[in-house]
């Protein structure tokens, strides 16, 4: 290797460093910020159907500016008017460009497309990943999720994100009715191995109008996939904490 050379690695490696420090301190900022309630977070949710659209809705009503996409971002129209100013639509591009964090919520079959797709843009961002494996629907890939568990699936086919599993445990429609309800708030299991990137999962859990609950790492999320003690449970955090054994 020659002078050149050396310098070149050097000088990447600086860069790379530099930038996680960057992300890191302004992940810090953003979540000192959020706890005293002053931080809004800018979201692109790619794919706008039941749980885009409620999660995404909940998210605009706690005053954070979202993007909604999908494959027809004309079809979105009505869903954004009817939030107001702070919604947007447009394409998986266009979300992934806008959001500070994103917010995926598509048929599980669609992920290692996207992932090939977009894999230099998501690449280091924060992404609450809610999709949910179905057999009959999405094929080979279900039978892959069941055997090596549904993060490390979700890891494997989105390279580079900073992935958090949440919000694929119940139906839009619990969600919809159970959001901000008296405490004990309805709980949501989350779990990521960025520790950063969950702190900023669990804020936006909170701020859509839940209580969220860290099972563990992406391996950990196996036990509240289809299927699993902690899939379909309606419940607040301390009766899940007791189901999953936390």
């Amino acid at each position: 290797m020659d002078k050149h050379q050396a310098f070149d690695g050097s000088r990447r490696a600086a860069l790379a460093a530099a930038g996680a420090f960057a992300l890191g301190t302004a992940l810090q900022s953003w979540s000192a910020l959020a706890q005293d309630g002053t931080a809004k977070t800018r979201i692109g949710v790619i794919g706008s159907g039941h749980i885009g659209g409620t999660i995404g809705g909940l998210w605009v009503k706690a005053g954070h500016p979202v993007l909604f996409s999908s494959r027809h971002p004309e079809e979105l129209k009505e869903l954004v008017t009817g939030l107001g100013s702070l919604a947007q639509a447009g394409s998986v591009a266009d979300a992934i460009g806008f959001g500070d964090a994103l917010f995926i919520a598509v048929p599980y079959g669609a992920l290692p497309q996207i992932g090939r797709d977009y894999a230099n843009v998501i690449k280091g961002k924060v992404l609450l990943d809610a999709c949910n494996a179905v057999p009959a629907r999405d094929g080979a890939i279900a039978e892959e999720v069941e055997r090596d568990g549904i993060g490390i699936t979700s890891a494997k086919y989105l390279p580079g994100a900073r992935l958090v599993r949440a919000f694929n445990t119940l139906s839009y429609a619990i969600f919809a009715r159970e959001a901000n309800r008296p405490a004990p708030r309805l709980a949501v299991p989350i779990a990521g191995d960025d520790p950063e990137a969950v702190q900023m999962a669990a804020i936006l859990v909170r701020d859509a109008g839940f209580d969220p609950v860290v099972v563990g790492k992406l391996a950990d999320a196996r036990s509240f996939q289809r299927g699993h003690p902690g899939y379909g449970q309606a419940v607040t955090a301390a009766e899940l904490k007791q189901k999953l054994s936390l």
